[in-house]
């Protein structure tokens, strides 16, 4: 055994001394070439994790989940135009009315988006009388069942004219039969509510309205609260062609009003007439209107066709109520870019005499230098029914400025 571990020693010790030896000249020669240096990568920076944001609360005016209306920026910056109105006058009139020359309206107009259910109007009308307020009300576009509101001041939806403001009429002045029988420029227009509905039947669009007002316009007058006025209109509309369509409705309005009642003798006032308050009043009314517009020529040409029929029903004090009857047909046609063209005929009996009959008629010529103002000629001859004619040419100038919305289709 002794000599076995002598051995083992002595390998190990060579191998010791071999090895050092090694280690010593590599450090005593240069190295021929120099090192390869192995390239370290570059460590990718982890991306920091982006907060989730907090979601803000909903906003107090659009309920969550509700888009908001396309107006609704003008909530505090709604849309403000003025509208003037001069009228010339010439000619022959027993029963003038109008200045030879006048600004017989100055119409500024506020309109915006009050929330996501609602929309506002108001029209204010300047005259030589004052200012008053035309319209000003608020109309609920989102009511259940499709149903829309209208709250505050209105012109009443009775027929065509009425709800027409003076400015956007087709003529310079308005029919005789509304004139007579329908309270002129004024109307019926009043304190109230009005609500409606559109039904899309197979071929034809149906629209039902019902209205009540206060009772104090130039057609209806109430001294109580319980004596209101009341209108009903039913409209249906359809297109005919790709470029002609017909719209016909009738209107129903009746209430109380004032009537001067002539005496047989001078009362102690002096005056030959008293007032009867509280008389029954009843107006029936039937219109139509034909539209044509060519679509590949709509800016050079179109057609307009109106008509409309009142029959009056006026209770009188002590006497048969009186009844008269009053229409108009008018047209009016564009044969150019700017130009329009049109003329009328009128026929109505007088509110509290039925038979005394004013017939008339009107030619008219409109140009448009842009769609912000109007340059209008009208030639106007009535025959009253007592005999007397008038015959007076009209000039006028309309124009606006501001952002103005559209009227009553």
């Amino acid at each position: 055994m002794a000599p076995i571990r002598i051995g083992i020693s002595a390998v190990v010790a060579v191998y010791v001394t071999l090895c050092a030896a090694g280690s010593a000249s590599a450090q005593a020669q240069p190295p021929s070439s120099p090192p390869v240096q192995t390239p370290v990568p570059t460590p990718t920076p982890t991306p920091t994790p982006t907060p989730t944001p907090t979601p803000a609360p909903p906003d107090p005016v659009t309920p969550q989940g509700t888009p908001a209306p396309a107006g609704a920026s003008k909530v505090f910056n709604p849309d403000i135009s003025v509208n003037g109105n001069f009228i010339a006058a010439a000619g022959r009139n027993p029963f003038a009315t109008l200045a030879p020359f006048q600004l017989s309206e100055v119409e500024a107009a506020f309109q915006a988006v009050v929330d996501p259910y609602a929309k506002a109007d108001f029209f204010l009308s300047v005259s030589k009388d004052g200012i008053e307020v035309e319209e000003g009300f608020i109309t609920f576009t989102s009511l259940p069942g499709k149903f829309q509101a209208k709250v505050g001041k209105l012109r009443a939806n009775f027929g065509k004219m009425n709800t027409q403001h003076t400015h956007a009429l087709p003529s310079v002045d308005r029919p005789l039969v509304t004139e007579n029988l329908v309270g002129g420029d004024e109307g019926i227009s009043d304190a109230g509510f009005s609500v409606s509905r559109i039904f899309d039947i197979p071929y034809l669009f149906v629209e039902l309205t019902g209205e009540m007002f206060t009772g104090d316009s130039a057609v209806f007058q109430s001294d109580h609260r319980a004596q209101l006025s009341y209108v009903a209109r039913a409209r249906a509309y359809r297109d005919l062609t790709e470029s002609s369509n017909i719209d016909i409705g009738t209107s129903a309005a009746f209430g109380t009003a004032n009537v001067d009642v002539p005496q047989p003798l001078l009362s102690s006032s002096g005056s030959p007439t008293i007032q009867a308050t509280g008389l029954d009043k009843r107006l029936l009314g039937v219109d139509a209107t034909f539209r044509y517009r060519p679509l590949r020529r709509a800016i050079y040409r179109r057609l307009n066709i109106r008509s409309e029929f009142v029959w009056s029903r006026q209770a009188m004090l002590d006497a048969p109520a009186q009844e008269a009857f009053g229409a108009y047909v008018s047209g009016e046609y564009q044969f150019a870019r700017r130009w329009y063209a049109g003329g009328r005929l009128d026929h109505s009996g007088r509110v509290t005499d039925g038979t005394a009959i004013d017939n008339g008629g009107s030619a008219f010529l409109t140009f448009w230098p842009t769609e912000f103002s109007q340059v209008r000629g009208q030639y106007r001859h009535i025959r009253f029914a007592g005999g007397e004619r008038a015959d007076e040419f009209l000039v006028q100038f309309n124009f606006s400025i501001g952002a103005h919305g559209a009227h009553v289709f």
